[in-house]
């Protein structure tokens, strides 16, 4: 299949190296052909930065206070090497397309570097420029040894027949694998927005054809079903993730005295914005801990409903009919944007970035902002809320419950065996000897389920659960003591953080050829 699939689309296709450029050894790469929902919310005018422009300030801001160095500063500050790639895909008869792609490695000072890779008709470069640096310094955040970056496709995949997004799927990958830029120990991708589990299968396929004795071949890629080596709680990673963050930050004193919150979950007024995979789980994580999710944005309308929305009714009905108008319970708000300005205790933007911006900031009536998508608020807007006594809850800490799991898989990929495989049995062994010890002595004895509740070894999805968990609050918690000592936000202080992680690689591998 992959040896026709070669010979159809590789022939009609010759291209050059137009462009290298070597920024610390490392070069951009600009080959040259020869022959899912809300738009970004610009805010009033253009008098805002662009998304990566964005990223830069926040590091700028971050980077004068971390007391890391000018030289090791200005390594870590641009990517270290960019791809694009375009490519022909026939879509009708006689009718072909070129299709344009991109990957950007930010920085490779671990390895393999990693981030997803998004299906969008928005993709471009400067867009995944950005995305690549977000993930160096969200990886750096929760003690995740990878490095930074992003790919994607500037497509539309609704456009495209199931058969038409495999060759382009694909054919991205050939791209990948034959600059270099995919492997378990190069550059490992993931899904994002417009991708899933389907398209990483694709993806790990073409790579193993490709390299047909590397035994850990099946670990280029995250993200997969669980039957091609996914991990058992990848899906609702994020979500999960964004619910653990939120959790412990309501846990603090501080966060506790600035909101007028207490630490519980239950009873809080949550609005999501996004019902995607990441809106869905936390929303579903919410709900499930007592929370009150009252109101949820999606590309065409909003769900509003001060009693609390049903999370799985409105998901079905979702899925069912591709919009929330005619879902019971709710009222419909028509335009989705106001879905961020409704009277909440937590806001969590789930959908895409600059969506809270200078035209709607003074607008926000949340005492806290959590950032489930990448990059929702720009610098000027996160003054303003600043400014208003809002906690803001970064993205590049928040979020990062996906990449964390997508760590846990690559192990489980590189170890070749599921999680909890050689131990189940030994703990349920020990603890089942402990509570016979018990019954014995306080003479009760337990019935069927109550033992098995307490006796029952830890499953895979139960073990990445409890690695999520420790990982996001102990990043919660260097977070928030970086921000208390310095007397600084929780977004400066986790960039500042991960630079100060960055950099600790950088100067202690002696940064080879830079002098």
């Amino acid at each position: 299949m992959l040896s026709s699939f070669l010979n159809n689309n590789m022939a009609s296709k010759t291209f050059h190296v137009a462009k290298t450029i070597f920024k610390h050894s490392q070069p951009y790469f600009y080959p040259v052909i020869n022959g899912r929902r809300f738009s970004t919310a610009i805010a009033s005018g253009d008098n805002e930065p662009s998304f990566l422009d964005s990223v830069q300030i926040y590091f700028n801001e971050a980077a004068k206070i971390s007391g890391v160095s000018e030289k090791t500063l200005s390594h870590m500050d641009a990517p270290d090497c960019s791809l694009k790639v375009t490519f022909p895909i026939e879509v009708e008869d006689d009718k072909v397309e070129i299709l344009t792609g991109y990957r950007v490695h930010h920085s490779r000072h671990l390895l393999p570097v990693k981030g997803g890779i998004r299906f969008s008709p928005r993709v471009e470069e400067q867009e995944v420029a950005a995305l690549a640096a977000l993930m160096t310094y969200k990886c750096a955040i929760v003690d995740v040894p990878f490095g930074g970056a992003k790919g994607g496709i500037c497509i539309d995949p609704k456009r495209f027949t199931l058969a038409q997004l495999e060759r382009i799927t694909r054919r991205y990958t050939v791209e990948l694998c034959q600059k270099a830029f995919i492997g378990p120990g190069v550059d490992v991708p993931a899904p994002d927005m417009g991708t899933g589990a389907r398209e990483m299968a694709w993806i790990m396929d073409t790579f193993r054809q490709f390299h047909p004795n590397d035994v850990n071949s099946i670990g280029c890629v995250t993200g997969k079903p669980i039957s091609l080596g996914g991990v058992r709680g990848r899906n609702e990673a994020t979500g999960l993730g964004v619910y653990y963050g939120v959790r412990e930050f309501l846990s603090y004193p501080e966060v506790q005295n600035a909101t007028g919150l207490s630490e519980k979950i239950e009873g809080k007024r949550i609005v999501i914005q996004g019902f995607g995979k990441v809106g869905y789980w936390a929303a579903k994580f919410f709900e499930k801990n007592g929370a009150k999710i009252i109101g949820i944005g999606e590309r065409d309308c909003g769900a509003y409903n001060p009693n609390g929305i049903n999370i799985e009714d409105l998901y079905d009905h979702l899925v069912k009919t591709g919009t929330f108008q005619g879902a019971s319970d709710i009222d419909i708000i028509d335009d989705t944007l106001k879905i961020l300005e409704l009277d909440c205790d937590i806001l969590i933007p789930a959908a895409l970035e600059r969506q809270i911006n200078l035209g709607n900031a003074t607008k926000i009536n949340a005492k806290i902002v959590g950032e489930a998508a990448n990059g929702p608020i720009t610098p000027a807007a996160n003054n303003i809320l600043i400014e208003k006594g809002i906690v803001i809850l970064p993205d590049l800490l928040l979020n990062a419950g996906g990449v964390t799991v997508s760590y846990f898989e690559w192990l489980k990929n590189l170890s070749h065996m599921r999680f909890g495989r050689m131990t189940k049995k030994w703990d349920e062994l020990g603890k089942s000897k402990l509570v016979e010890l018990v019954e014995n002595n306080v003479g009760r004895h337990l019935t069927e389920s109550e033992r098995k509740s307490i006796v029952q070894g830890a499953e895979e999805r139960d073990l990445v659960y409890s690695g999520l968990e420790d990982t996001m609050v102990a990043a919660c918690q260097e977070t928030r003591s970086t921000a208390v000592t310095k007397n600084i936000d929780f977004r400066t202080a986790a960039f500042v953080n991960a630079i100060q992680k960055i950099a600790n690689v950088y100067e202690g591998s002696g940064m080879m050829f830079m002098a």
